[in-house]
């Protein structure tokens, strides 16, 4: 049988001490990028397989976080996991993905193997289904952290990074408003979702704010916010009498395809109707004319996100909650040809 492959053997190999092989291998600052090239690829060619389980036993840390999604089918969370892994990487930590889709049950089934698996920290954007919490349970009372972010839980014993939902609603309402539109439809997903029950609020906010009636048939809920429920969502719209002269949509990929659909019937954007998106996704700047829509912060929450995770993890003496438990990123409203009305 083979002598397996030791710090040693690597060492000897590449005449560099133990230690900086050692460093190396665990990714230290310390050791120039150059060298740590050299070593990685002397350890693989040399077959070497570090006792990583072992060296976790020691320090009972993985140096893994577990990431909970609704779906990874969306620009919006594929830019927070980008900014989120550009924080894990630079810590040494890496990344364990799994999705909800958008179902309460498999978000339980992850969170149980996340458990399973000794992840160091959680977090996590809610199913839409979420309702109980009680499965993040054992994490709290393990102390180990749990962070949610957009889709975010009300409870005390979690941080959650997330926009101001209503003030961006009112915002994207009351640019239709000043544009002279009278009678505005919302299109959202399921109001179980937090963020979609905050931004109709702010949508409701901003018309009695402007004295404009407010009637249930301007609201159109879908299951699925996507580019899919565009062709329902026209159909609404065009049954409607007085047809709408705004549209606020709570998705950018919805938006350009409602936008699209009104256009194949002969509706003009933004003179019959004006159109607004939410997310600032690239749809919204590649279709014409170009969509007015909220940006939402995602690379920005990642990196937020994670790095509150981990400068608790290495600094377990400070708290997770340490001045509040909501961490709030600024969203701004871009304005762009689909809504302004000359």
């Amino acid at each position: 049988m083979d002598k397996e492959v030791t710090i040693y053997d690597i060492a000897k190999n590449i005449g560099v001490s133990p230690t900086t092989v050692s460093r190396a291998l665990n990714n230290h600052p310390a050791v120039k990028e150059k060298t740590k090239k050299k070593i990685f690829q002397a350890a693989a060619e040399m077959g070497y397989q570090s006792n990583v389980f072992a060296a976790n036993l020691r320090s009972k840390k993985t140096n893994n976080i577990g990431v909970i999604v609704p779906s990874l089918n969306s620009s919006f969370q594929a830019s927070v996991l980008a900014g989120m892994e550009k924080v894990a990487n630079e810590a040494g930590y890496n990344l364990v993905i799994t999705q909800s889709l958008e179902s309460s049950e498999k978000e339980i089934a992850n969170t149980r193997s996340m458990f399973k698996s000794r992840v160091d920290g959680l977090i996590v954007s809610l199913a839409s289904e979420a309702e109980q919490l009680e499965h993040f349970e054992p994490f709290h009372k393990k102390g180990i952290p749990v962070l949610f972010y957009d889709r975010i839980a009300n409870s005390r014993d979690s941080v959650g990074v997330t926009i101001d939902n209503i003030q961006s609603a009112q915002l994207a309402t009351n640019h239709l408003i000043d544009q002279g539109c009278k009678k505005i439809v919302h299109v959202l997903g399921s109001t179980k979702i937090s963020v979609y029950a905050e931004r109709l609020k702010g949508f409701k906010y901003a018309l009695i704010d402007k004295g404009i009636e407010f009637n249930e048939d301007q609201i159109i809920v879908l299951n699925e916010i996507n580019e899919n429920a565009a062709e329902f969502v026209i159909d609404k719209v065009l049954q409607m009498n007085p047809l709408p002269d705004g549209l606020f949509v709570s998705n950018d990929a919805c938006a350009a395809s409602c936008m699209n659909q009104l256009i194949q019937k002969g509706i003009r954007v933004p003179e019959d109707i004006a159109i607004v998106g939410f997310n600032n996704e690239v749809i919204s700047r590649l279709v014409q004319p170009k969509i007015t829509t909220i940006n939402y912060p995602g690379f920005e929450m990642g990196e937020v996100a994670m790095k509150n995770l981990i400068n608790y993890l290495d600094e377990s003496e400070t708290t997770l909650l340490q001045n509040t438990n909501k961490i709030t990123l600024r969203s701004d409203l871009i304005i762009r040809e689909s809504s302004i009305r000359r």
